[in-house]
């Protein structure tokens, strides 16, 4: 396969591979809602604190999704353009752009 294949392989697999716990899903899901801290995310998923920071953190490194401290908190975001080139291209909002495939996210 050539260098240039345009799936970018490798980076599918790591995206592909942040998203395959069902928490992450619904972490995904919940901040496509808008930005919330860990104490919002921790009574949605209704799990301890720091799972909620593991989840997070293997988000973060897929570039998924971002934090931005403000005062006390974190307030955690999905990844910029993640939605928006979604949204752009004309699939619902609950449609995740990875560049190499699309994910939807239904709504509860």
């Amino acid at each position: 396969m050539s260098k240039n294949d345009p799936l970018e392989p490798q980076r599918c697999a790591e995206l592909l591979a942040a998203l395959a716990a069902p928490e992450r899903l619904k972490v995904v899901r919940f901040l496509a809602s808008g930005p919330h801290n860990v104490t919002e995310i921790v009574a949605m998923l209704e799990i301890q604190p720091v799972n909620v920071s593991h989840h997070l953190m293997v988000l973060k490194h897929a570039r998924l999704v971002q934090g931005k401290k403000q005062g006390r908190f974190v307030w955690y975001s999905l990844w910029p353009g993640i939605l928006e080139e979604a949204v752009e291209a004309g699939i619902p909002r609950d449609a995740l752009n990875l560049g190499c495939c699309r994910l939807e996210l239904p709504c509860k």
